[in-house]
């Protein structure tokens, strides 16, 4: 299974000089197995460059969102697959409690936001999460709810090599009392990343920015260690970087949170073009 990361930006899309290092456009990833079976997880603005990467043999290429919140789906419509008859194009994603997945998106992908009606592309499907575990090629795919406002799913995806889990909006720590974690059946997220081999994790506050953001649905790069080190994840890859972090607090943020924390897993920085191998 390789990894890739194209947009690891959150909340809106943060390009300049100041962020080159780690990256401006939003939450995109690819997963790929060797059978050339195609997963792309959330369609921020990264996925433009994705879509322009997608093979002359690709037949299927499958997107699973986490949610509809703006900066995970902005790019979807510039996602060239969506437009070649020859590639179907499966969307995965949650409902509401009142609206179709489908209808959800179409408010987007339709005028006066996009000038091309999601109806109107030629071999497009959605289909719900979360559901029980379900089979794209040789991955198998588990969804779950997670603490983030409105529906939001993470996933867990896995081979016969290896695991690998995506959280990008997610705020596990809701809920501490006195900075002490809740068991594991009340730990949002823990059944999704549970020994994981690459956990790709929310990261956007430093400690005292999450103090002002409680139940924003985000984690502090704090708890976001925190989090690997309870579900004993192999690697952890900080993610959904603040629009307002340039690289240089970025870096420093990484760095200390490093040092003072002391992880047991293997942590990589969360930046553009970052490629994770597992089982290989």
């Amino acid at each position: 299974m390789r990894v890739t990361l194209f947009g690891t930006r959150g909340s809106v899309a943060s390009p300049g000089p100041d962020t080159a290092h780690y990256g401006g456009n939003t939450s995109t990833v690819e997963v790929r197995e060797s059978d050339g079976t195609v997963l792309v997880l959330d369609a921020g603005t990264g996925i433009r460059r994705l879509g322009a990467q997608v093979g002359p043999d690709t037949r299927r290429v499958d997107i699973l969102l986490t949610h509809l919140h703006m900066d995970h789906i902005q790019g979807l419509g510039f996602f060239g697959p969506l437009y070649n008859p020859a590639i179907e194009v499966n969307i995965w994603g949650p409902a509401s409690s009142t609206l179709s997945l489908a209808t959800r998106l179409s408010r987007y992908l339709s005028p006066p936001l996009f000038p091309v009606h999601l109806r109107d592309l030629p071999r497009v499907n959605c289909y719900h999460v979360p559901r029980p575990a379900f089979d794209i090629g040789p991955f198998r795919i588990h969804s779950g709810l997670v603490c983030h406002p409105g529906p939001t799913v993470g996933y867990r995806i896995e081979t016969a090599n290896g695991t690998a889990a995506y959280l990008p909006d997610h705020e596990p720590a809701l809920g501490l009392r006195d900075g002490r974690w809740l068991d594991e059946e009340w730990t949002s997220g823990y059944d999704l990343a549970e020994g994981a081999d690459l956990l790709i994790h929310d990261a956007q506050y430093t400690d005292e920015e999450y103090e002002r953001c409680v139940g924003w649905g985000h984690s502090s790069y704090r708890h976001a260690f925190e989090f690997a080190a309870k579900v004993v994840a192999r690697e952890l890859v900080p993610f959904h970087h603040d629009p307002s972090h340039d690289d240089h607090t970025l870096g420093r943020l990484l760095e200390d949170t490093t040092r003072q924390f002391r992880p047991r897993c293997k942590v990589t920085a969360g930046k553009e073009g970052a490629v994770f191998e597992i089982g290989r």
